[in-house]
């Protein structure tokens, strides 16, 4: 197939050390496997990884924290990954905990070209030492700053996708792939099937094809 499609070896070459990284899935569902092999594969470190949490230990998404190739995580959750847990104590990984839902508007801005987003989460709590607060209106109500949030290279998983790069989720892949997909300067895409072009139907496309760069060969 033309257009969007690369090989493996195309995709490794993307990585480099430093990159912020945002990639899709929760609780390893919806989690774009084969791309997280191409970035161990790679050899590359010193990684940031924007993610809603951080999986299991040596499992889907875990397997970057369990070879040691990440320095920072924006996550709203690491309960589940032992070996997190044990970097975070021991002082080996930064991690930036924001509510999950704030994480979520966070990337959305970051597609949508914003700057960020007010809320009332995290008032009162540890999470407003590190956020602004603004108050609007007369009355003085406070509100949080949550920046915007993008990335150097975006991994979504999909159900589908064609040549031109149009993609379609099925069940929990929509969690937050959708909204990597916008928010990357360069979007790679895992998908279950490869599909001709008008073969998905215009219908079922949950992200059009100008968000995304590349679709990994299969």
């Amino acid at each position: 197939m033309p257009g969007k499609i690369r090989s493996r070896d195309e995709i490794i070459a993307q990585f480099k050390d430093g990159q912020t990284v945002m990639c899709g899935g929760m609780h390893n569902h919806g989690t774009p496997n084969n791309l997280i092999q191409c970035i161990i594969d790679s050899g590359v470190k010193h990684l940031t990884v924007i993610s809603i949490d951080s999986a299991d230990a040596n499992l889907t998404l875990g397997r970057l924290y369990h070879h040691r190739l990440v320095d920072k995580l924006i996550t709203s959750y690491i309960g589940r990954n032992t070996e997190v847990v044990a970097m975070l104590e021991a002082g080996e990984i930064d991690v930036e905990f924001v509510p999950q839902g704030s994480l979520a508007e966070r990337v959305r801005c970051g597609g949508a070209g914003l700057g960020g987003v007010l809320t009332k989460t995290g008032l009162g709590t540890v999470v407003e030492e590190t956020r602004q607060i603004v108050e609007i209106n007369d009355s003085g109500e406070k509100y949080l700053l949550e920046t915007a949030l993008r990335a150097d290279i975006g991994l979504v998983r999909a159900r589908m996708a064609d040549p031109l790069g149009n993609l379609a989720y099925r069940g929990t892949l929509r969690n937050s792939n959708p909204l990597i997909a916008t928010a990357s300067d360069l979007t790679i895409v895992d998908a279950d099937m490869l599909m001709d072009v008008d073969e998905i139907g215009i219908d079922r496309i949950g992200t059009p094809g100008v968000y995304v760069d590349m679709v990994l060969a299969k």
